[in-house]
């Protein structure tokens, strides 16, 4: 007795429109709006990756502008001073005589459109992912020191 209850409750609920599950419009909706939310998240992301990247050499110039003074302190030249190591996304050089040095970061892999520059009278320049700054690192692609 109570089988045919249970059965004939079923069939009500179906007969009445109540079925469970989702049809493929809905499916279709949701899928739209995640790809809408992924389009506009993963530029954003990439973005704040190539930020952080970018901030392991200005870090790395600022190290070794420190050092080629303090080379410069023990030894009245700034030829053969120590040069900082490069880095995991930039390769670092550095041109040195006398009384003058420059340590440029070059940007390498995806970060190539990156590089940064300090001189011995702290004069700062940069480009940062196509933008070029003068007289500061820039942070970010806007232009912002």
């Amino acid at each position: 007795m109570v089988n045919s209850k249970v059965i004939q409750s079923s069939r009500t609920a179906i007969s009445k429109g109540f079925t469970k599950g989702f049809t493929l419009v809905e499916i279709m909706i949701v899928v739209a709006i995640i790809g809408i939310l992924a389009s506009i998240a993963l530029p954003a992301y990439t973005d704040y990756v190539k930020k952080a990247k970018a901030a392991e050499a200005p870090s790395a110039l600022a190290d070794g502008r420190v050092k080629m003074e303090q080379y410069f302190q023990d030894n009245r030249t700034y030829a053969d001073g120590p040069c900082p190591a490069n880095t995991q996304n930039f390769t670092i050089t550095c041109d040195s005589d006398a009384t003058t040095y420059t340590l440029t970061a070059e940007g390498a892999g995806d970060m190539s459109s990156f590089e940064f520059s300090i001189n011995q009278d702290n004069t700062k320049s940069s480009i940062y992912d196509g933008t070029t700054g003068t007289g500061c690192w820039l942070t970010s692609k806007s232009g912002s020191c």
